[in-house]
């Protein structure tokens, strides 16, 4: 006879595995920088923009023309190429034309932006003198984020955040999640010299993506699937894991960028 109330704790331990085996991966390509991290966040675009076509409902051969439009703009992202630029930028935002063109629908093309505006933040960042730093504050603010909000909310519990689009967040872990990446931030300050801005600036990301979280359950409600996908045992799919990455990495690395865009002035 089976326990039932052994499940939810193998999941949690699937959920960890998992998870662990992502951020290390994810560290190790961050590590290594250059050809390695820029191949690293394309395949993560790719696997992005495919499981946003099926959220929104496209078919086959729109979905396999949204993956090649968007690869024009990553490969010019490549170190060997002429790496993340403006140009760059304009190419990601003609892709979505494109893709608007053709379908006759904004969320296709909003797909475009959404796979590839990350990759172009992260790149952005990473090619800094502290790319490093700048890069593993960006996406360790998310991971302390949905950590923190998942642990404070089940702790805490009591009123929900967004009841209709995502029944088990609450907004004592929005704020348990902001707490953490916080302290993250601030620990990097300490230890490792993250600017100030970046370490102001901290509780907002991390607000923006718990929204960037909840945009993602609303496209799943919309679509009427519990996940994005079933790539990741225990997570779901990329946008699953990728959902609160997405909208923070385009600003982090505006924020990292700025004292060069004010010299410009």
């Amino acid at each position: 006879m089976t326990d039932l109330s052994v499940k939810p704790s193998s999941d949690l331990a699937v959920r960890t595995v998992v998870g662990l085996a992502m951020v290390t991966v994810a560290l190790g390509a961050l590590w290594l920088g250059d050809i390695a991290f820029w191949l690293f966040t394309t395949l993560l675009a790719i696997g992005v923009v495919r499981e946003w076509a099926g959220l929104v409902g496209v078919d086959r051969a729109t979905t396999r023309m949204m993956m090649l439009v968007l690869s024009v703009p990553l490969a010019i992202m490549c170190p060997l190429a002429a790496g993340p630029n403006f140009f760059a930028l304009g190419l990601i935002f003609g892709a979505a034309f494109f893709i608007a063109l053709v379908t006759r629908h904004d969320m296709p093309a909003f797909g475009m932006l959404y796979a590839g505006l990350p990759v172009l933040g992260l790149l952005v960042m990473r090619s800094e003198p502290r790319g490093l730093l700048f890069c593993f504050w960006a996406l360790g603010l998310v991971w302390a984020c949905d950590v923190g909000a998942y642990f404070v909310g089940r702790m805490v519990g009591g009123a929900k955040l967004a009841p209709t689009i995502s029944p088990n967040k609450t907004w004592a872990g929005l704020i348990g999640g902001i707490v953490i990446a916080t302290l993250f931030a601030v620990i990097l300050h300490v230890m490792s010299g993250l600017p100030w801005r970046l370490l102001l600036a901290t509780p907002a990301l991390a607000i923006l993506a718990q929204i960037g979280d909840l945009f993602e359950s609303w496209l799943k409600r919309r679509a009427g699937v519990k996940d994005s996908g079933n790539l990741l045992p225990g997570h779901g799919g990329l946008l699953d894991r990728l959902d609160g990455v997405v909208p923070v990495t385009p600003i982090a690395a505006l924020l990292v960028i700025a004292p060069k865009i004010q010299g410009l002035f």
